[in-house]
């Protein structure tokens, strides 16, 4: 057997590595979320596991690692340390202490921005590229401010050469949510970087916060979110990150909190949308909805979720269950972290 796997360019593990595998294969569990994982099937429905040796049983067959480093898709997992190594585990530790200072909110909307500009007709944008590094994508009214959650960022990038920019600026997201209460992600290392700005999305591919009125911005979330891949759940659960951090009137020209809770990831967000009174806010700024307090505020594409029937089902259910809400955020964020990464959309018998 050793023989086949080396002519193939594979080694066993021989590193203590955290992976991901299906839920109910036999193992020894040690949840430590959003650090050194890769998902060896798809990026649903896994436990966390350590494993220690030299081979790992997975049904019937062998975890492998990949000797050309990064992890690849279907059945590849985290790279030993020789072919691969940043070390996760202190990566997260920075990102922690980032989010006790209160980013976490910031490094989320990063790691969504960078990865929201994915087109599946023409298979550019997303999350791989790290392409906000550069002009024009990093001056685009969206992404107005991000600069400072990349700037939080450098000192560890400096400090972990070997990991993307891209890779940890998803990771960053990843571990933030978990961070702040939320579920664990699952994720995987194998995003490369661009090296100039060639590769920029376009403008526009970001969801606005209106389109004028209820039924153009009810559509053109649909329009947004169905040109990623996304379908109408999935559209809901990844808006329920709202539940984190406010609007910036420097930045958007909206301003609050869309929850008492800023710092905290929970179904807050689908409770606000349904139990709090919404009107018009009246100020000189653009239209945006606040409660009887006028400490909270919803934007029209956030009112969308409760004005269309189909979007108001899943914001019904999320609000009543939260579990519910971090199983299907835990997926389509997972999901969206990884669109158009060519790296995690080899058949397993294109690895050599």
């Amino acid at each position: 057997m050793a023989g086949i796997l080396a002519r193939h360019g594979f080694r066993a593990l021989a590193t203590r590595s955290n992976v991901l595998l299906p839920t109910g294969a036999q193992a020894s569990a040690s949840f430590s979320t959003c650090s050194t994982v890769a998902p060896v099937e798809a990026a649903s429905n896994f436990s966390r596991f350590n494993l220690s040796g030299s081979m790992a049983a997975v049904g019937g067959g062998m975890v492998l690692g990949w000797v050309g480093g990064g992890a690849l898709g279907g059945l590849a997992v985290e790279a030993d340390a020789e072919a691969n190594s940043a070390d996760l585990s202190a990566i997260r530790a920075d990102i922690d202490q980032l989010v006790e200072e209160g980013h976490g909110p910031l490094l989320v909307r990063l790691a969504w921005h960078a990865a929201g500009s994915y087109d599946k007709s023409s298979n550019s944008g997303g999350s791989n590229g790290a392409s906000m590094r550069f002009s024009p994508e990093s001056d685009i009214g969206a992404n107005a401010g991000l600069g400072l959650a990349r700037d939080l960022l450098e000192p560890i990038k400096s400090r972990h050469q070997d990991i993307s920019y891209a890779d940890l600026w998803t990771l960053a997201g990843c571990v933030s949510i978990e961070s702040m209460g939320g579920p664990s992600i699952p994720w995987r290392q194998g995003r490369v970087d661009a090296e100039d700005g060639s590769s920029c999305p376009p403008d526009g591919r970001l969801p606005g916060a209106d389109a004028g009125q209820a039924g153009k911005t009810v559509q053109h979330i649909r329009d947004v979110f169905y040109r990623m891949g996304f379908n109408d759940k999935e559209i809901v659960a990844l808006l329920g990150a709202h539940a984190l951090g406010r609007c910036h009137e420097d930045r958007s020209g909206y301003k609050g909190p869309w929850t008492r809770a800023e710092t905290t990831f929970s179904n807050e967000y689908f409770r606000e949308l349904l139990e709090n009174t919404w009107t018009l806010k009246k100020w000189s700024g653009p239209e945006q909805f606040e409660d009887p307090t006028g400490d909270l505020m919803m934007l029209p594409s956030d009112m969308a979720l409760v004005w269309d029937k189909t979007f108001r089902g899943h914001v019904n259910a999320y609000a009543a269950d939260q579990d519910a809400f971090y199983a299907d955020f835990s997926a389509a964020f997972s999901k969206l972290m990884e669109v158009g990464v060519p790296n995690f959309n080899k058949p397993w018998w294109k690895f050599w």
